[in-house]
């Protein structure tokens, strides 16, 4: 029998059991929860204790389009030098300092000269490109980190049906990602490789595939973003998760509504089964019935927030995560402390993992989703991205360093992904509408060090328009031509979430045109 076929055999029969329990409408929750419990401690990974083969990928997605040109920067003289020449127009410059420029306290908050110069990671910038890269002066973790290995850059990456050259680009009849420049539908299109409508995404899709392993399928695939397509596959459902953990259905943590046990079982019943002989209501009570049995094991098995390996024990009174100083950035517009949204979304989402590190929730293999908004920076991007480069960088080291913490840094990778680039010109004070962008893959397992993929060859622009004659990797306005696939990114990384290669080809079917050798990127060790 094919390793695909047993998997599939025996995701069947896992599902068969804990949705049985976790979903029956005719089941009194209790017999649900004790099912859920049983599932939970017999699913406990196998030899070498609980753990010891866990591995979980989070999607950190930066909504809205991010800044590719500040955020990776190319060092050599001549990418620069165009770098400068089209970014360093008025009324206001976006083009930020190189290297080792001292920052200007007098400057106005977020401008060029008030961040100082980028920031640089040793270490070769990528494929027959030696020249070291360097990233926007807030992203102040990047450089240990990638120093440290633990980080690679991803060079300009983004959706393909396959590989497109600039004069098959403009090409009618070459294919290309269907309406590019869109946010909505490139969204959808970085995460399910389709336009807006599409409902499964390739996280869900290569959670599918691992499904057999974890005893309760309900936690395989967890958003603390609220709904996120990408973590949706033909068998997995994405599971929400608050900032406190599991969401109550207005019940306390003593199963209680209105200080009143008897009125919390009551509600459970009412949203847990159904009233009506029809689909829908069923469906609709299984829904509860999951989330109230859910929400119960949750409750006991994750360790609180204000855990020292997560946060900061309050000296007194409750814990309150907007006064947590592990969770606040140096706001660069403010000149203070403020709250990290983001990297509250990762102290929930470590959370989890730890508690499927522990065997708590019987689960090995888990897909988490996490977002940034704001990105859209077609004005006043010199202030606005200054303040998301500094969100990104104090969550991302955050969550390295409680993950490090756990001792899962190589059970654990990250990854960031966007709607699109921005245009390499700029539009004023701003930028516009893009398609390939750099990004960054985080984690112990990562060969980090270093960029993967091919960097754009910078040129000026023609004189008297928005062309790039002189670059092939440069569309009208500096739109950046991918030249590497998210299909590839997201081949690499099921690699090492230990999916087969012929169940890859199937979650990404695009990467038929594409030649063998390329398909893994090599920046994940096995």
């Amino acid at each position: 029998m094919s390793l695909r076929r047993d998997l599939s055999r025996r995701l069947f029969l896992q599902q068969a059991s804990a949705y049985g329990s976790l979903l029956g409408r005719a089941a009194p929750l209790g017999l649900q929860l004790a099912g859920l419990g049983a599932a939970a401690a017999q699913a406990s990974p196998l030899q070498g204790g609980p753990g010891s083969d866990y591995r979980a990928l989070v999607c950190i997605f930066l909504y809205g389009g991010n800044d590719a040109y500040n955020t990776v920067l190319q060092t050599d003289r001549t990418s620069f030098g165009a770098y400068r020449a089209t970014r360093g127009q008025g009324p206001d410059s976006i083009a930020l300092p190189p290297v080792g420029v001292a920052p200007n306290p007098l400057a106005p908050p977020g401008s060029p000269a008030r961040l100082g110069g980028a920031r640089l990671l040793l270490g070769p910038g990528g494929v027959s490109r030696t020249v070291p890269l360097a990233v926007h002066p807030l992203l102040a973790t990047l450089p240990p980190l990638h120093a440290a290995r633990r980080l690679a850059v991803l060079n300009n990456i983004g959706p393909l049906r396959l590989p497109t050259t600039k004069a098959q680009a403009a090409d009618p009849r070459h294919p290309l990602p269907a309406r590019l420049f869109s946010h909505n539908d490139q969204q959808n299109t970085w995460l399910t490789g389709a336009p807006e409508g599409t409902t499964r995404g390739w996280g869900g899709r290569l959670a599918d595939q691992l499904q057999a392993l974890n005893g309760q399928p309900v936690f395989t695939a967890v958003s603390a973003s609220g709904n996120a397509v990408w973590l949706a596959g033909s068998s997995v459902r994405p599971y929400q998760v608050g900032q406190q953990g599991a969401i109550r259905l207005g019940l306390n943590a003593s199963g209680q509504l209105f200080d009143s046990a008897v009125a919390g079982a009551a509600l459970q019943r009412l949203v847990s089964q159904a009233r009506r002989a029809d689909p829908l209501d069923a469906d609709v009570a299984a829904v509860g019935a999951r989330s109230i049995a859910a929400e119960a094991l949750l409750r006991n098995a994750l360790r609180p927030a204000s855990d020292p390996a997560f946060g900061t024990p309050p000296a007194g009174g409750s814990y309150q995560p907007q006064a947590d100083p592990r969770l606040l950035y140096a706001d660069p517009l403010a000149d203070a402390p403020a709250y990290n949204p983001l990297a509250a979304q990762l102290q929930v989402v470590a959370r989890l993992i730890d508690a499927g590190l522990r065997g708590a929730v019987g689960v090995r293999r888990q897909v988490f989703f996490v977002s940034l908004g704001g990105f859209d920076t077609h004005s006043n991007q010199n202030r606005v991205h200054a303040r998301l480069m500094a969100q990104l960088s104090h969550a991302l080291g955050y969550f390295d360093d409680v993950i490090g913490g756990l001792g899962a840094l190589a059970q654990v990778t990250s990854f960031t992904a966007s709607d699109f680039g921005r245009s390499f010109t700029s539009n004023g004070d701003g930028t516009d509408h893009g398609w390939g962008g750099h990004q960054f893959v985080l984690g112990g397992a990562v060969r980090g060090g270093r960029g993967y993929g091919l960097l754009p060859r910078l040129a000026p622009k023609n004189p008297g328009d928005n062309g790039f004659d002189a670059s092939p990797d440069l569309l009208a306005n500096g739109v950046l031509l991918p030249t590497t696939s998210v299909d590839q990114l997201g081949f690499t990384l099921g690699r090492w979430f230990g999916v087969s290669d012929s169940a890859l080809l199937d979650v990404f079917p695009d990467l038929l045109n594409f030649d063998a050798s390329v398909r893994d990127l090599g920046f994940m060790a096995p």
